[in-house]
């Protein structure tokens, strides 16, 4: 198979997938022969929004299989129906992708000064409590 790199995958016309996310972000080339049979071993393993995006998705690969002499047996997952999917969208984004880490808020002098303050006066009540 022939090796995408960052930049030649990101000048690929949308079109050539089989399957663009809300982001725009293209997943399984169908380029050429190899990464056809490669995106029929893993259409189950991509993750997609919804159902009618992984039933377009399978007929993209479908065609482009026929289109090169790619043999799609019945058994084949991008053969099979779709059915309901698992959750894909959770509250953090795309299962599975990448994960946005927010940076901690910066606090202000103020606020540092106010806890100094709090822990002094948990200090002295309790030494009084003892």
């Amino acid at each position: 198979m022939t090796d995408l790199r960052e930049k030649q995958r990101k000048s690929m016309n949308k079109s050539v997938f089989a399957y663009v996310d809300s982001n725009g972000e293209g997943h399984l080339p169908l380029n050429d022969e190899s990464h056809i049979r490669n995106a029929m071993a893993r259409f189950n393993q991509t993750a997609f929004e919804s159902p009618t995006a992984k039933q377009r998705a399978g007929r993209k690969i479908r065609a482009a299989a026929r289109k090169h002499g790619i043999e799609v047996s019945s058994k084949d997952n991008v053969a099979k129906p779709s059915r309901t999917l698992r959750a894909v969208r959770t509250r953090r984004g795309m299962k599975g992708g990448r994960k946005v880490v927010r940076p901690k808020r910066k606090t202000t002098t103020a606020q540092r000064k106010a806890a100094r303050t709090n822990v002094r006066k948990a200090q002295r009540a309790r030494r009084r409590a003892a």
